[in-house]
């Protein structure tokens, strides 16, 4: 028996060892990223690439973003059922599904910009619009990898892609000009030298070495019905995530919305990827626990585990906020350009925010577990009309302020209210 438990944490071990790896690679990658950026572009231009990104956001929350789920969660159960080939074919239909519906979207936004007189965003918003389709396939074979716990391959992939950007949009910049178009564009080369490496790994890794039965069952209805929650929520979680930009956009200045972007890719995006790094650590071990949700003992395993990965979110969460308050602007002095520092008060309310938003995220981790996923739409939704609302509303009175405490109104209400759906064991 030790000799069994000895072997599982060391499997642990060297699993985490790989999954932080990765995510500090990725975290230290996107910090130069931003200092990359911002001594070579000007506020405003920064201000156009973040409303830029929003269409790959959108592409993402609203159609890409539960096919992604849906893909995280069901490898555990094909392999069980040793339907591992069939998955991956339903995984290469949804994927294909998700692609028309974004170029759809993608046309639709074009057009829009042309009718309101906006022709030039358009370039920008069509390599964006390819951008966001190379990061979704991208995105949906890092998960299938670490479903399968492949971690140093996942890893290696995840913490590659902010330091491929770099290169690429600074050789861009160097042949083509300084520019958000040229930088996007140096992001979609970075992406498709990712893509090209991952689908060499999963031929490798996955078709080649996972054997099946002789019974070939479709799993893309079960999917169809687990991801559709996330694309009825995805559009009011990408309004939300983007309307904070396009209000200072259209109530303060473009300028603004650049120093915003920088404080929020400085305070809010590392949290987020620090607690990627529990999620793509926790959530194949938490799928594997619960496999189809039936079994009482192994779903109360699911339940105290992410309370207690909560609970310790929130106390880092703390922690954190008490270090940047007292040294932010000697970070933001080390990462960023002397034209965006000025910023740095931001970086406190930021980090609370998004620590409060991803210990939300933990206990929801506990409802996907446990195939309950549509019990995610209302505070999803909620919040996400609420955001909409304090972003206009806050911003038209305090300015850039105003962004800060809607940001953190809403994680507060997310933690509640996931909170209180959480609170029960299936």
């Amino acid at each position: 028996m030790s000799m069994v438990i000895s072997s599982r944490f060391q499997r642990l071990a060297k699993e985490g060892g790989w999954v932080v790896a990765g995510q500090v690679a990725t975290i230290v990658g996107s910090l130069a990223l931003v200092r990359v950026l911002t001594e070579y572009l000007t506020p405003v231009q920064y201000g156009q690439l973040a409303l830029g990104l929003t269409v790959a956001a959108l592409v993402n929350q609203v159609v890409m973003g539960g096919i992604g789920s849906s893909i995280s969660r069901f490898y555990s159960i094909a392999v069980e059922k040793k339907n591992a080939h069939q998955y991956l074919k339903d995984c290469f239909i949804l994927m294909l599904y998700g692609t028309l519906a974004a170029i759809f979207i993608g046309l639709f936004i074009l057009l829009g910009l042309q009718l309101a007189g906006y022709a030039k965003w358009i370039i920008l918003a069509g390599t964006v619009l390819i951008l966001s389709l190379l990061e979704a396939y991208s995105d949906a074979l890092n998960r299938i990898q670490n479903a399968a716990r492949h971690r140093a391959i996942a890893a290696i992939h995840g913490g590659a892609v902010p330091w491929v950007k770099i290169f690429f949009s600074l050789s861009a910049m160097f042949w083509l000009g300084r520019s958000s178009e040229v930088v996007v564009f140096g992001y979609v080369l970075s992406m498709l030298i990712v893509f090209v490496s991952q689908s060499f790994f999963i031929r490798k890794e996955i078709l080649v070495k996972v054997c099946d039965s002789n019974e070939k069952i479709s799993l893309i209805r079960n999917m169809t019905t687990y991801l559709w929650p996330f694309s009825i929520w995805g559009g009011f979680t990408w309004l939300q995530q983007v309307s904070d930009r396009w209000a200072l956009n259209a109530l303060v200045s473009t300028k603004d919305v650049g120093l915003y972007a920088v404080a929020f890719q400085l305070s809010y995006s590392p949290i987020l990827l620090l607690g990627g790094v529990t999620t793509t650590f926790l959530a194949p071990i938490l799928y594997q626990r619960s496999g189809d949700a039936e079994n009482l003992d192994r779903n109360n395993y699911v339940h105290h585990l992410v309370w207690k990965v909560a609970g310790l979110g929130l106390l880092l969460t703390i922690a954190v906020f008490i270090i940047t308050s007292l040294f932010h602007e000697s970070i933001f002095s080390f990462f960023v350009g002397e034209t965006y520092r000025k910023s740095s008060w931001m970086m406190p309310w930021m980090v609370l925010a998004a620590g409060v938003f991803v210990s939300g995220q933990m206990i929801g981790l506990k409802l996907q577990s446990e195939l309950r996923s549509s019990m995610l739409i209302r505070p999803k939704v909620g919040c996400g009309i609420l955001a909409i609302i304090l972003n206009f509303v806050l911003v038209y009175f305090f300015h850039i302020s105003g962004a800060i405490g809607a940001l953190l109104l809403v994680a507060l209400i997310y933690f509640v209210w996931i909170g209180v759906l959480g609170r029960n064991r299936l």
